[in-house]
């Protein structure tokens, strides 16, 4: 299938993701477009209005086209509004979460040099809190709400390109398996396709109220709910903060759409469950889970629960994140992640990148018009993960049956899904090793019902008292809460191979056997 599909016309896309704002605003001036993190509403003509104020104020702090702003942001009005006034200045919006902490959001500020930072004070104490340590501006912009802002900064402009294809709209940093900062450099098009082709799947249209609490600083909760409702004319239900007991009030008020990871439907049923609750949601249309791996039957139980369809996904930051979702018209009762989205190509390779047999593993590879520009400032990654003819590697292992349905049966990356977001073990090794009485140390991955917990094994200096809860709050003070190890053991020695490589796999194997005596010891 391919990108010429009918109703899925490229040269028929708008060239930057602001003017679904514009004629959105133009067409439908008093319909509702958003309710901020504190109820406030703004119809399509206020929406605009809070753009065109925020352009304003970003002209004021210097930023250009070609310029990044670095917005350190929960989700609300204001970090919206820089995505948007950051595309009509040709300029980028790296968008990162701000419960992140210091030394992480320093590392990316100094990887992308922007020229001015952005900080959503109003809806996140966090934010307000990396504000005050970067000396910025406090503003309260009546169409925005309160931020603050750092501007005029030193920085080189790239280049502004005329192709949607070409030119960045927004820079997502993954560290990927080296620990380090990576920005996911994510073209107008790549935005804009997934907006709009992943949103007609899900048959978005301006009835929808959408429960929008993915961060938009997560490629999810950007180009597929973000932007897909934009695109579709739909008003969107910014939270900050995920709280089920609002999430279930949002339901009973009339929310259509609600896109989660799993762990988030799990603490739903339990907050209902506990204060024995009915689940009431009478508008609600259409539910999916994504952001991290979904049990079979997490997925049975939800959907008993909800007497919907939980539909199922696929995606990667480099991808934009949509590479499969399953149909509204083809509900599954399996794993499945449904077929690709029209435009995209897939392939399931071997280790030699040579195409396996249909219903054999392989990684899957990908190309399409979501693929990632690159690795900002990193060639050498980009070329690992791009083949030269367009092939993206997802380092992801999976399947094709013989009706186009996509399954996913591994990651061949270590990568760690909390609660929907990424956790990099390199990075909590990292940590981790920081502290001078730590040799070394290993982090592994472990399901749990609904998500995935963070579990760190090391080695410590001869004589070190080092215990659980110290090292637990040294790493609180070095990492955002979603990365900070769940169980931490000491141990003797590390298992390791001749070469003295960590042999992770065992560990994760001892994890279960570690956890078990740990929480029996403890009742």
């Amino acid at each position: 299938m391919t990108s010429s599909e009918p109703g899925f016309d490229l040269a028929a896309f708008p060239r930057r993701i602001h003017e679904l704002v514009e004629r959105h605003a133009a067409e439908r001036p008093e319909a509702l477009a958003l309710i901020d993190h504190d109820g406030r509403r703004l119809t399509w003509r206020e929406f605009r209005a809070s753009v065109d104020a925020m352009e304003g104020h970003l002209r004021e702090a210097g930023v250009r086209g070609g310029d990044r702003v670095l917005v350190i942001l929960e989700n609300s009005v204001a970090a919206v509004a820089a995505l948007f006034a950051a595309s009509r200045l040709e300029a980028w919006a790296a968008l990162i979460n701000a419960r992140l902490a210091a030394p992480e959001i320093a590392r990316i500020r100094d990887h992308c040099e922007p020229r001015a930072i952005l900080f959503t004070t109003g809806a996140s104490p966090d934010a307000a809190r990396h504000a005050e340590g970067a000396e910025a501006k406090a503003m309260a912009d009546p169409s925005i709400g309160a931020f603050a802002i750092a501007g005029n900064r030193p920085a080189t402009p790239e280049p502004v390109e005329s192709s949607s294809a070409a030119q960045v709209a927004a820079m997502i940093y993954t560290s990927g398996t080296t620990g380090n900062p990576k920005g996911v450099m994510l073209t107008h098009r790549n935005l804009l396709f997934i907006a709009i082709v992943s949103g007609a799947i899900r048959a978005l249209s301006a009835d929808d109220l959408v429960y929008a609490v993915l961060p938009v600083s997560h490629v999810f909760g950007l180009a597929s709910t973000c932007l897909g409702t934009v695109s579709a004319g739909g008003a969107l239900q910014l939270v900050n903060r995920f709280d089920p007991a609002h999430l279930a009030e949002a339901l009973r008020s009339g929310v259509t759409v609600f896109q989660g990871v799993p762990a988030m439907y799990a603490r739903l049923l339990e907050h209902l469950d506990h204060r024995g609750e009915a689940l009431i949601a009478p508008r609600l249309r259409y539910m999916s889970s994504g952001g991290a791996p979904l049990d079979l039957d997490w997925k049975r139980r939800i959907e008993a629960r909800f007497g919907r369809a939980l539909n199922n996904g696929y995606g990667l930051t480099e991808a934009s994140p949509t590479v499969a979702q399953t149909r509204i018209e083809a509900p599954r009762d399996d794993d499945s992640i449904g077929p690709a989205l029209p435009g995209l190509e897939i392939r399931f390779v071997d280790q030699h990148g040579r195409d396996v047999p249909e219903g054999e593993v392989g990684e899957c590879w990908l190309r399409g018009p979501n693929v990632m520009k690159g690795y900002y400032r990193d060639a050498v990654a980009t070329a690992a993960a791009i083949t030269p003819d367009g092939w993206l590697r997802t380092g992801d292992l999976g399947r094709r049956a013989p009706d186009g349905n996509l399954f996913l049966v591994g990651r061949a990356k270590e990568l760690i899904i909390r609660s929907g977001f990424n956790v990099y073990p390199p990075e909590v090794e990292t940590a981790l090793n920081a502290h001078p009485e730590v040799v070394q140390s290993a982090v592994v991955g472990r399901r749990v019902s609904g998500n995935e917990e963070v579990v760190a094994f090391l080695e410590i200096m001869p004589g070190s008292s080092l215990d659980e809860p110290a090292l637990k709050a040294f790493v609180g003070e070095r990492l955002a809460a979603y990365k900070r190890p769940q169980h931490v053991f000491v141990m003797g020695r590390m298992p390791a191979s001749a070469t003295g490589k960590v042999q992770k796999h065992m560990l994760t194997a001892l994890a279960e056997e570690m956890i078990a005596q740990k929480l029996e010891k403890a009742s």
